[in-house]
């Protein structure tokens, strides 16, 4: 059952992403959506299905070679890069460069300013990952990767905030938080 699932996850679009897919194509986004440590990319294959300007990161050009089999699968061609969000001493992010950037399953804390300066105005950011409350259910249980209760609202409170939950999804059981809010 576990590697249905983990096929699922490394093709099938986020929950919180499909639902909220239209903030990116009614309106032309003011940038490229940025899907940040993409994994397998089925975020940003996505989006990019529906016509939206993407590029796909992560460190693992492994990761990245199984996005783009996954692009070439669904015709599109999104951009690529390899890139180290976690290199101390620099921001891996240009400033003011993306009309959107999506955040799923990752999370390094002092990335959080270079994401909010990464995103132009009026930018949308759909961001989901796991809370404290995960421990409960299994991996990750390392409290770096894991927000507390409200943190991730707090990051972005003075953003136009569309959706914030923190909830737990089933199959398999997971605690996340999500947010989804716009640049002002």
């Amino acid at each position: 059952m576990a590697d249905i699932y983990q096929a699922h996850l490394d093709t099938e679009p986020a929950a919180l992403l499909r639902q909220y897919a239209d903030l990116f194509t009614k309106a032309t986004p003011p940038g490229p959506v940025l899907d940040l440590a993409c994994g397998t990319g089925r975020n940003g294959i996505f989006l990019a299905a529906l016509g939206v300007p993407v590029i796909l990161c992560d460190i693992s050009e492994e990761a990245l070679s199984r996005a783009k089999k996954l692009a070439r699968q669904q015709k599109v061609s999104p951009l690529f890069q390899v890139l180290d969000l976690e290199r101390e001493g620099t921001s891996p992010l240009e400033e003011d460069a993306f009309g959107g950037i999506l955040v799923f399953r990752y999370l390094h804390r002092p990335l959080m300013p270079a994401i909010r300066n990464a995103l132009r105005k009026k930018g949308i950011l759909i961001y989901e990952t796991f809370t404290v409350d995960q421990v409960r259910y299994g991996k990750p249980t390392n409290p770096d990767y894991l927000l507390r209760h409200g943190e991730l609202k707090q990051w972005f409170a003075d953003w136009e905030i569309l959706h914030y939950a923190e909830v737990i999804q089933s199959d398999p059981e997971r605690a996340m938080a999500q947010i989804v809010c716009r640049k002002p």
